[in-house]
């Protein structure tokens, strides 16, 4: 096992479109913190152009710089260098990810090493390269969804269609099977993440286009249930048109839906909401990849230094990468 420096890297986003890779001191952790050297650490694609770009993640929330250190890094595997005094389920040498963002005004996991919560932390095997096990945590905020729709009746031997086939959706389509849907159509008009849907699962994919799906829930071709993960009203308002049971909203939503009259009978399509982040959806999340039936590697276009951050956002805004994963060491 290395011994702990003193100062280590760490990543701040100074300014809009303005990065720093500084030292740093390594942090100590709090009674009930664990030190984490970080092997790896991948993109939460909005959240870092939002932040790059100057804008808030969500609506109406606070931003300035410099942007808090390491931070928006939040999906991350390492392995376990110090622990603090009350900490008893983990123990320095055991590899850790990350499961669930504290939303705290906290240092994050941009840097060689962070500090962060025992609770908030999942041991994971050894067996997994960092590019299976990274992202995990939004695995976790994935899973959510399906544990809201799980409520009404699940996806067990349904029709699904996952909309937007950015990395939630991806994972959602695997998720999807996972909990035993019939069926899984993705929809995308990009052509290369309609292909990868297809390698991870979908029965099917779909640009979007209304003339290739006519608005008809009563039609063959309707879903039971759909999970939006773009955040964009239109697209809620087209799976509302075309989905039997229930549409659950899983992107950040930052516009208003209309719910037409005519959707409330027949019987009613139900519009869900998101729940709260769990660590059952994170065991469950863990337990997908063990069974072979979520694959987080597929997720991950390219591994980049941590010092070229800017390059690796850019590429997610260009649509060249589906998540950059992030190495602090090379």
């Amino acid at each position: 096992m290395n011994t702990v420096p003193v100062i280590m890297k760490q990543l701040v986003i100074t300014a809009p479109g303005e990065v720093a890779w500084a030292d740093a001191p390594v942090p100590t952790p709090l009674p009930d913190e664990v030190l984490v050297r970080v092997s790896a650490v991948s993109t939460c694609p909005h959240w870092d152009m939002h932040i790059v770009d100057g804008e808030p993640m969500f609506a109406g929330q606070e931003l300035s710089y410099p942007y808090f250190p390491g931070q928006p890094g939040h999906e991350a595997v390492g392995v376990v260098m110090a622990v603090g005094d009350a900490v008893q389920g983990l123990a320095v040498g055991q590899r850790v990810v990350a499961w669930r963002d504290t939303g705290e005004p906290r240092q994050g996991f941009y840097a060689q090493f962070n500090v962060f919560r025992e609770v908030d932390l999942l041991a994971v095997s050894d067996k997994y390269l960092p590019a299976q096990l990274a992202s995990l945590e939004l695995s976790m905020c994935v899973e959510v969804s399906f544990q809201q729709l799980a409520s009404i009746g699940g996806v067990k031997g349904k029709r699904v269609a996952i909309a937007g086939l950015g990395p939630a959706g991806l994972v959602a389509v695997q998720l999807a099977r996972y909990h035993g849907a019939a069926e899984v159509i993705g929809i995308d008009p990009v052509a290369d993440r309609c292909a990868l849907a297809k390698q991870l699962g979908a029965s099917a994919v779909r640009s979007g286009s209304a003339d290739q799906w006519p608005a008809s829930r009563s039609d063959a071709a309707a879903v039971e249930v759909a999970i939006d993960c773009t955040g964009i009203a239109p697209v809620v308002e087209f799976l509302l048109h075309r989905t039997r049971e229930a549409v659950a909203l899983f992107g950040v939503v930052r516009q208003e839906i209309r719910y037409a009259g005519g959707l409330m009978w027949g019987p009613g399509v139900t519009l869900v909401g998101y729940g709260d982040h769990n660590r059952a959806a994170a065991d469950t999340a863990y337990a997908a990849v063990e069974a072979g039936a979520l694959d987080l590697a597929a997720l991950i276009s390219t591994t980049l230094p941590m010092h070229d951050y800017l390059n690796g956002v850019e590429q997610l805004r260009q649509k060249k990468a589906i998540k950059v994963l992030f190495d602090p060491w090379a």
